[in-house]
C-alpha cells in the first residue's frame, strides 16, 4: 500500500509518522520549508519561538501515550499564568475571585452578580448564535466584559452572527458556578481544558514534537518534500487515486489523507457537484498577522499570554516566549513577545500593510499597556498566516454538512486536521485525527474522523501528562 498525506501539521504529520512506523509506505508533502504548520517553533534573534502561544493538554490517553513517545523526557511542566487586558487593567484566567472583586469594584462586582442571577431567573433564549449562548451561563455583563470584545476581534463578525457551536466547543460546560468553585479549589481533579493551570511543553518548542515525527517517519522509511505544495486530489468514479503537485507532477497512491484547507481540496476535486462546490465556497477562514518584537529586557511580565479585551486596542493576543522554559533562549537577556492580529485578507487592507507600519502599531499598542514600562524595543518581523482559523459564522454547520456528505462518499480519502476538516482544533484534537486515521488505514479499523472535536469529551480511557509521565485519572 502507498499513502499521500497532503500537509505536515500536527494531524498530517501525526498521520504520516504513524503510517511510517506500521511500515505503511507513505509520501508527506508539506507546502512550506518546515514542519508543524501552526505549531512549528521558528528561530529568531538567537531564540526559539513559536507561531503564538500552543500548549499542549490533553485527557485521551492515546494522545497523551504518543506524545510522550515522541517527547521522550525532553519537556517541561509550565505553570500557567494567563491574564486578561481590560481597561488599563489585569484580570486573572482562570478566575482569582480577590482580583476579580478590586478591579471590577464592588458596584460593578454586584451589577454583575445580579446580572448573572437575572439570566437564572429569565434565561435568554437561545437563538443559535455566541452571545446567546455565553450570556445563559454568565449573564450580560460578565458576557460584556470577557467575551464580547474578544471575540469580534478573533472573528470579525458580531457575536450575535457568531454560530454557538464555537462556544459549544472550546467553552464547553464551563459555568459560571463552575468558574467560582475552581477559583477556591484550583486544578484538583479539574478536567476542563479552559481551566487547567498546568501543561507539558517540549524544552526545544512545540514544534520539537513535529520534527521529531518526521525524522521518525524518515528513518521508517517515509518520504517528506517540503516547499512542494500539492495542486489537486484526482478521484474516479468517486475513488481518490492520484495528486497533481503545483509543477505538474502526477502522483498515483492506494490512499491520499488531506490537511489542506477544506475549500481548496473540494474546489480542485474533479468529480464534485456544482452545489457541493458552493457550499464549500460559503466557508471562510480568518486571517492571522503576527508581530514579534525584540525587548532589551528579561523581566516584563510574568504571563505566558495574554488575551486583549480593551476595544482601544487593535491586537487581540500577547505572548511572553521568556515565561515558557528558558530552554529556548539560553543566555540571552531579551525578550521576545510576539502580538496577535486578525483580519481577513481578501476585504481588509489591513493584510497588506507594510511591515513597518505594522511594527509600529504594535510598538506603540504594548506600550500602551505598560507591560514592558520603558524597556527599549531594538527590532521586529512580521509573520504572516492565511486561512489560520475557520470561521463559525452562523448557519455554518448547514453548509458544512453536504460537503462532509460528499467527502463521506469519496473513497480512499480522508480528510483531518483544522484546516482539512475545518475545525478549531487544538493540538490534541489534531494529533487524533492524524492518529486515527492511520490506523484505519493500516489497521481497518472503523473512525468518525468528522465526530472529533464534536463529542470530544468522551474518553476510552482518561490520563493526563505529569513530570514523571503518564498518570490515569
Amino acid at each position: 500500500m502507498k499513502v499521500a498525506v497532503i500537509g505536515a501539521g500536527p494531524a498530517g504529520m501525526t498521520a504520516a509518522y504513524v503510517l511510517a512506523k506500521k511500515g505503511i509506505d507513505v509520501e508527506l508533502f508539506e507546502a512550506s520549508d518546515q514542519v508543524g504548520g501552526m505549531a512549528r517553533t521558528i528561530d529568531l534573534w538567537d531564540q526559539k519561538v513559536d507561531i503564538g502561544p500552543h500548549r499542549f493538554f490533553s485527557n485521551d490517553i492515546r494522545v497523551n501515550k504518543l506524545w510522550l513517545e515522541v517527547a521522550g523526557n525532553d519537556y517541561e511542566m509550565v505553570d500557567r499564568l494567563t491574564r486578561i487586558y481590560y481597561k488599563g487593567k489585569f484580570f486573572y484566567y482562570p478566575l482569582k475571585p480577590f482580583n476579580a472583586l478590586l478591579n471590577l469594584g464592588p458596584f460593578k462586582a454586584v451589577s454583575c452578580l445580579f446580572s448573572y442571577l437575572k439570566e437564572k431567573a429569565s434565561p435568554t433564549k437561545p437563538d443559535g448564535s455566541f452571545e446567546n449562548w455565553v450570556t445563559s451561563r454568565f449573564g450580560r455583563q460578565l458576557f460584556e466584559i470577557f467575551f464580547k470584545t474578544y471575540s469580534e476581534k478573533l472573528w470579525g463578525i458580531s457575536c450575535k452572527e457568531l454560530d454557538e457551536d464555537f462556544a459549544a466547543q472550546r467553552i464547553k460546560k464551563l459555568s459560571l458556578f463552575e468558574a467560582i468553585k475552581n477559583a477556591f479549589i484550583g486544578n484538583r481533579g479539574n478536567k476542563h481544558k479552559t481551566l487547567v493551570d498546568q501543561f507539558a511543553y517540549p524544552v526545544e518548542g512545540t514544534g520539537m514534537i513535529y520534527s521529531r515525527m518526521a525524522d521518525l517517519m524518515v528513518e521508517n522509511g517515509g518520504k517528506l518534500f517540503l516547499k512542494t505544495p500539492v495542486k489537486m486530489v484526482h478521484t474516479e468514479n468517486q475513488v481518490a487515486k492520484a495528486i497533481t503537485l503545483e509543477d505538474g507532477t502526477y502522483k498515483e497512491y492506494d490512499h491520499i489523507i488531506s490537511s489542506m484547507p477544506l475549500t481548496l481540496l473540494v474546489n480542485r476535486l474533479p468529480e464534485a457537484p456544482q452545489v457541493v462546490k458552493d457550499s464549500v465556497n460559503s466557508l471562510k477562514f480568518r486571517d492571522t498577522l503576527l508581530v514579534y518584537l525584540k525587548v532589551e529586557e528579561k523581566d516584563t511580565f510574568p504571563d505566558n499570554w495574554l488575551y486583549v479585551h480593551s476595544p482601544d486596542l487593535r491586537m487581540g493576543r500577547v505572548t511572553n516566549f521568556r515565561n515558557w522554559v528558558p530552554t529556548l533562549y539560553g543566555k540571552d537577556d531579551t525578550t521576545i513577545l510576539v502580538l496577535e492580529y486578525w483580519c481577513y485578507r481578501d476585504t481588509d487592507d489591513f493584510w497588506k500593510w507594510s511591515d513597518e507600519k505594522l511594527i509600529d502599531l504594535a510598538k506603540k499598542e504594548i506600550r500602551q499597556t505598560g507591560l514592558i514600562g520603558d524597556a527599549e524595543i531594538s527590532d521586529g518581523s512580521i509573520f504572516r498566516i492565511p486561512r489560520c482559523y475557520p470561521v463559525y459564522d452562523q448557519g455554518y454547520k448547514k453548509r458544512l454538512e453536504p460537503v462532509e456528505e460528499y467527502l463521506k462518499t469519496v473513497d480512499k480519502l480522508s480528510v483531518i486536521g483544522r484546516y482539512g476538516a475545518f475545525k478549531y482544533n487544538n493540538q490534541d484534537h489534531s494529533i487524533l485525527m492524524g492518529l486515527l486515521s492511520a490506523q484505519s488505514i493500516a489497521d481497518g479499523e472503523e473512525h468518525n474522523l468528522w465526530q472529533i472535536n464534536t463529542d470530544y469529551d468522551t474518553y476510552q480511557e482518561s490520563s493526563v501528562i505529569t513530570k514523571t509521565g503518564l498518570e490515569k485519572i
